[in-house]
């Protein structure tokens, strides 16, 4: 589990997370939601060390997260933020065997090479894994970042925006994959995440924040109300079910 407890944080006189405090359940999909500037990416980045609090407490299954000594944080969990660019020419497997650094540091073994391998399967990569990141169309590339991140190991996955430039159909593909992540390899994925729908079809809780401050933490089943969504975004919702899942129109 992952405990949240009394965050804070500043920008000079602004102040971005607001006395934040609440828990992530195991092997689950965790979505934060909320309007720009509601500080989700902040606490996110505090969540995962690479950026420190003003105050307040993080814990990763029981221990304080400055506690941890990085290399074996590294192999507990793993962030994949927006800007995830690099300067150097790299092939796909190239990127995905990084995902292995905190445990062979740069020298694969047989067992380090055969979890690249099923990260690159598992991402329906392998075909393409000797392409250049720059030859690659949006999808192609993020889901080479996700193998990265699944080559890793690690129990818990941040991703801030991971659907971020992507077209409807490969962001939905990384919805089912991300999905298909928590049910099959038991992973625990928090997301910060713009779209609603997708939140609302495939998270299991919602972490909704708004002025820096947390506004509901519960399950989607309960956050996905006209009342809940219309207070946070100041703005109308028609929730729909379709096929059991809820729909919001906010057109």
């Amino acid at each position: 589990m992952i405990e949240i407890k009394n965050i804070n944080k500043s920008y000079g006189n602004k102040k971005v997370v607001d006395n934040v405090s609440f828990n992530i359940e195991e092997g689950k999909i965790t979505s934060f939601i909320g309007p720009n500037g509601a500080g989700k990416s902040t606490v996110l980045s505090i969540i995962s060390r690479l950026m420190d609090a003003d105050s307040g407490e993080v814990y990763i299954d029981g221990k304080e997260i400055k506690e941890w000594n990085s290399k074996e944080l590294s192999k507990k969990l793993s962030i994949l933020k927006q800007s995830n660019s690099l300067n150097i020419r790299l092939t796909i497997r190239e990127l995905v065997s990084f995902g292995r650094f905190p445990y062979c540091e740069g020298k694969l073994k047989k067992e380090d090479e055969k979890i690249v391998d099923n990260a690159l399967e598992y991402m329906k990569l392998t075909d393409i894994q000797n392409k250049y990141l720059d030859e690659l169309s949006g999808g192609q590339r993020q889901r080479a970042y996700i193998a990265m991140i699944v080559a890793q190991d690690t129990d818990y996955i941040l991703l801030d925006e991971p659907l971020n430039n992507l077209d409807m159909k490969h962001s939905a593909e990384m919805m089912k994959m991300l999905r298909q992540m928590v049910n099959d390899l038991g992973k625990t994925i928090i997301i910060v995440i713009h779209d609603i729908n997708f939140a609302s079809c495939y998270s299991d809780n919602i972490v909704a924040l708004k002025d820096g401050k947390l506004v509901n933490n519960t399950t989607t089943e309960e956050m996905i109300t006209e009342t809940n969504l219309s207070k946070l975004y100041d703005m109308n919702f028609n929730i729909r079910e379709v096929n059991n899942q809820k729909i919001c129109v906010y057109f």
